[in-house]
């Protein structure tokens, strides 16, 4: 099967380089009885990684298309159940198996507003590891009165410590960014009991912690459109469900 190519509207940078995965799984601290929560799983690298390692991954991605490739290389692992919709407007809190763990190789436009909700919104999950944009990754646990310190930081580190940290080479992507990357693990700590009215202040104070839009694509010209292809039902062990018909969830302003 041909792979997909990455859509930059979506800000998709496929893992590709498989060595990385035995530092994700050290960070991760990867154990047969875990439940991970992977978003963005692109073309199923980390995922079949994830499967073969752990009881249960509950992977979510936004696009439809990419459907065909992750149902082939995912076929021979029964534990993963594919979400196909918005992470930031699914239940994922719904999820059954709940998830223990969160580990992913985040979209960009999504990866701070994803991890903040997280830190209450779902309160099963023990610990992270994501990969994110270096200056997000720097951002979660800056120091106070660094130029890095800001809204995140208070809300990341009122939740978590940080337990590892891990630079990535731009030449892991395809397509390549055009910024740095960064593995980043952290772990839960007791939640303080006013930590939802901090965040809610935090949030109209900086009015950041909204998700970037994608930049406006350029017109196709006509003719060029995109092709769609839909795996075939049943030829997948993995389970694949339909983005539940939900209420959105209301986003706080969310911090950057």
């Amino acid at each position: 099967m041909r792979l997909p190519a990455a859509k930059k509207e979506l800000g998709q940078h496929f893992l590709v380089d498989e060595n990385l995965l035995g530092v994700i799984g050290r960070l991760a601290e990867l154990a047969p009885e875990d439940v991970v929560l992977e978003v963005g799983p692109g073309l199923g690298v980390l995922t079949a990684y994830l499967a073969e390692r752990v009881a249960h991954v509950q992977a979510v991605e936004l696009d439809r298309s990419l459907e065909p490739a992750l149902a082939e290389r995912l076929a021979p692992h029964t534990n993963v159940e594919l979400h196909f919709g918005d992470a930031l407007r699914l239940d994922l809190a719904s999820l059954d198996p709940a998830p223990t763990k969160l580990v992913a190789n985040l979209p960009y436009s999504i990866a701070t507003p994803l991890v903040v909700e997280s830190l209450d919104g779902l309160p099963t999950v023990g610990l992270w590891c994501v990969m994110v944009q270096r200056e997000v990754a720097d951002r979660f646990f800056a120091e106070p009165s660094t130029k890095a310190y800001g809204a995140v930081s208070v809300l990341v580190q009122l939740a978590a410590e940080r337990t590892g940290f891990h630079p990535v080479s731009r030449s892991v992507f395809r397509p390549q960014p055009n910024v740095d990357s960064a593995l980043v693990a952290f772990r839960r700590r007791d939640l303080p009991a006013d930590f939802a009215r901090v965040k809610e202040l935090v949030g109209e104070l900086t009015g950041a912690l909204r998700p970037r839009a994608p930049r406006p694509r350029r017109r196709r010209a006509r003719g060029d459109r995109p092709g769609t292809r839909r795996a075939r039902r049943g030829a997948e062990p993995a389970r694949v469900r339909h983005a539940r018909r939900c209420p959105p969830v209301t986003m706080r302003p969310c911090l950057s």
